[in-house]
């Protein structure tokens, strides 16, 4: 796990910080579900993704630039240097996941407290 976090360079940072808050809120959600939480849900899960992503791009970005004249032409560069960028989809997928069982919790939970609310 360490050497995945690595091999994502510098692009893991803001997807792991995104994701944690990420979690840190779906899982306050699960635990007293209200719904001032859920624009806070759907902004750090969207944030989350996008950091991911932009991970993702500005690796192959930095793959490419190295693949060029100067470099080497070999393909494995490119498959290599795509692999390590896809670390940085994978970490926010991975977080954006388990966010989503707490937040789903959380959501169970305040249907069933709106449901004798809304039986009367």
């Amino acid at each position: 796990m360490k050497e995945a976090f690595i091999a994502g360079g510098f692009g893991m940072y803001p997807t792991l910080l995104a994701g944690l808050a990420l979690l840190i809120a779906s899982i306050q959600y699960a635990r007293r579900p209200e719904r001032r939480y859920v624009p806070l849900l759907l902004s750090l899960g969207i944030f989350t993704l996008l950091a991911g992503s932009l991970g993702f791009i500005t690796g192959v970005m930095t793959c490419l630039r190295y693949w060029g004249p100067e470099g080497s032409h070999d393909p494995m560069v490119i498959a290599l240097g795509i692999e390590e960028s896809l670390n940085n989809v994978v970490l926010a997928l991975l977080l954006s996941v388990i966010s989503t069982l707490f937040a789903s919790v959380g959501a169970w939970r305040l249907s069933r407290q709106l449901q004798p609310a809304t039986a009367q």
